[in-house]
């Protein structure tokens, strides 16, 4: 009996020694700032992240939101749909494309099936569906959505919405 307890003791001083370690994600201010921002982005983008999901596109992308649609623009003044996607895949994982949907298509040697989506992947879109004719860029968040900027500014959207099913070519991971 004296030897149950003694192992009870040391089994509650071990977990309170390895209580007493575990980090807190409150217990760094930065930390927290970027778990703000997170939940800004998720409220904004009207997504959840997840833990395959990559958490920094979403902060970026989010920031991005409304900015108004500029031909060949590429500041928040103003971005077209290849200057975002080269902005977000820029900034999200450090990776330099090129500008121009065409010429980001042409890139990214890596093609992904649409059941194989993963967040960060461009979506390439063309008239009828047609590759050699591509003139949109998205880039793949989750769930079927995708940020790109459009002719009401950046805006996420569905690839299930009629007009992008029809037009949808592609996608590629840079």
């Amino acid at each position: 009996m004296q030897r149950i307890h003694q192992l009870l003791i040391a089994v509650c001083i071990a977990a309170v020694a390895l209580a007493g370690c575990s980090p807190s994600i409150y217990t760094d201010s930065t930390d927290e700032i970027y778990y703000r921002k997170l939940a800004e982005a998720e409220h904004k983008l009207g997504l959840r992240t997840g833990s395959k999901d990559d958490q920094a596109l979403f902060i970026v992308a989010a920031d991005w939101l409304g900015t108004p649609y500029r031909y060949g623009g590429k500041s928040r003044n103003g971005v077209d749909c290849s200057g975002l996607a080269r902005i977000l895949i820029g900034e999200a994982y450090g990776i330099d494309i090129p500008p121009g949907s065409g010429s980001q298509l042409e890139v990214c040697k890596r093609r992904v099936g649409r059941h194989r989506l993963r967040c960060g992947d461009l979506l390439f879109f063309g008239p009828k569906g047609k590759k050699r004719n591509i003139n949109h860029v998205g880039v793949y968040l989750k769930d079927d959505r995708f940020i790109h900027a459009s002719n009401r500014g950046v805006i996420v959207s569905s690839l299930n919405e009629e007009y992008y099913a029809k037009t949808y070519v592609c996608a590629a991971r840079p």
